[in-house]
C-alpha cells in the first residue's frame, strides 16, 4: 500500500508541475494547490486555566505567545529535554490562531475532547509497547515507515498541528485525485474524487479518503483505518469528515468532524487555519527500516549481558 501511494504521489507531482506553470493538463475546481502550514501554538484542547474563556483578548494572546515556550517546557523533565538550556530553535515560532480561540476544538463548546469510553482505555493499554527485543514491535516512526508521534501520521486525518513544528504540507490536485504530502517523513495521502469505500476489512495506515466538491469546498470522507495507526486512542471505526476551502491566495480554511463510537462518548469538531508559505518542503531523510535500528538492537542485547542483569 505504501509503495502504491508513493508511486501515485510521484505521478501527481508531475501533473502538479504542469499546473503550477500554467500548463493545466486537466481542469480542476476549487484550487487548493500550494505549500501550506497549519502551525500554531493554540492547543487542540482548551487549557484548564482558560476553562471559561472561548477567546483571548489581544493582550492575553500576546502574553500567551510570549510565555508559551517556557510553559511548554514544563511538560518535560530535564532528562526528556536532554539539556536544561535547550531552546528548541528547531521548532516553529508560531502564534495563536487569528481568531484567538483558546482551543482548536470548536465542538463540544468547552473546547475539550469528549470523555474516552472505558473500552477505548482498555484498547489503548493493550497496544504493544515499543520494544528493543523485536524490530516488528518497534513503532512505525522508529522504523522510518511513518511518523506516528501521536499515533497517526501528520498526513492522516485529522490534520492537527504539532507543537514541535514541521507542520508543512504540499497539496497537488487533478480532476480525479488530490494529494496531501506532509513534511514529516513525507507521507502522501491520496484522496480519490468520487467512488465508495472498500469493505471494512481493507485497511490503510492513512485511512481510505474519498472527496467530493461542494462549490469551492473539498469535502473528504475517510474511513478504513488500520489498527497499526490511531489518533489519540481511536479505533477501527474512526470516521473523519474534512472540509478544505481556499478563502484567499494566502489562507485555507480547514475544519473537521471526528466520530468514533468505540472511542469517545460523542463526535467532536475543530477548526485549523492554514496559511500559504513560500518555503520548499525538503526531504525528510528517514530511511525505511532505519539503518541504526540494528545498532539499537545490539545495544539492548549488550545491556542484557552486563553482570547483574
Amino acid at each position: 500500500m505504501l509503495r502504491i501511494q508513493i508511486g501515485l504521489a510521484v505521478a501527481l507531482f508531475g501533473v502538479g508541475t504542469l499546473l503550477a506553470t500554467g500548463q493545466r493538463a486537466v481542469p480542476v475546481r476549487g484550487d487548493l494547490q500550494g505549500t501550506w502550514s497549519n502551525g500554531t501554538i493554540t492547543p487542540l484542547e482548551r487549557p484548564a486555566a482558560l476553562a471559561q474563556q472561548t477567546y483571548l483578548s489581544a493582550a492575553a494572546a500576546a502574553e500567551f505567545e510570549r510565555t508559551w515556550l517556557e510553559n511548554f517546557r514544563k511538560n518535560f523533565s530535564e532528562e526528556d529535554l536532554m539539556a536544561p538550556d535547550l531552546d528548541y530553535t528547531f521548532m516553529d515560532r508560531q502564534k495563536v490562531v487569528p481568531s484567538r480561540r483558546t482551543s482548536l476544538i470548536t465542538d463540544p463548546p468547552d473546547g475539550r475532547l469528549p470523555p474516552l469510553l472505558p473500552a477505548a482505555k482498555v484498547r489503548a493499554d493493550a497496544r504493544p509497547k515499543p520494544s528493543n527485543d523485536d524490530p516488528e514491535v518497534m513503532g512505525l516512526a522508529e522504523r522510518c515507515l511513518m511518523e506516528t508521534s501521536f499515533g497517526a501520521s501528520p498526513s492522516a486525518p485529522p490534520l492537527v498541528p504539532s507543537p514541535f513544528g514541521q507542520n508543512y504540507y504540499q497539496i497537488v490536485q487533478t480532476s480525479k485525485h488530490v494529494m496531501i504530502l506532509s513534511e514529516l517523513i513525507h507521507d502522501a495521502r491520496i484522496v480519490r474524487i468520487g467512488g465508495t469505500h472498500p469493505p471494512s476489512s481493507v485497511q490503510s495506515w492513512l485511512g481510505d479518503s474519498i472527496g467530493r466538491w461542494e462549490g469551492e469546498t473539498l469535502v473528504v470522507d475517510t474511513t478504513n483505518f488500520s489498527e497499526r495507526t490511531h489518533f489519540r486512542s481511536s479505533g477501527l471505526r474512526l470516521h473523519v469528515v474534512e472540509r478544505f476551502t481556499r478563502t484567499s491566495e494566502a489562507t485555507l480554511d480547514y475544519t473537521f468532524t471526528v466520530d468514533d463510537p468505540e472511542t469517545w462518548t460523542s463526535s467532536w469538531s475543530a477548526e485549523v487555519p492554514f496559511r500559504a508559505v513560500n518555503e520548499r518542503v525538503y526531504e525528510y531523510a528517514c530511511h525505511e527500516a532505519n539503518y541504526s535500528m540494528a545498532n539499537v538492537l545490539r545495544g539492548a542485547r549488550a545491556q542484557e549481558r552486563k553482570p547483574g542483569r
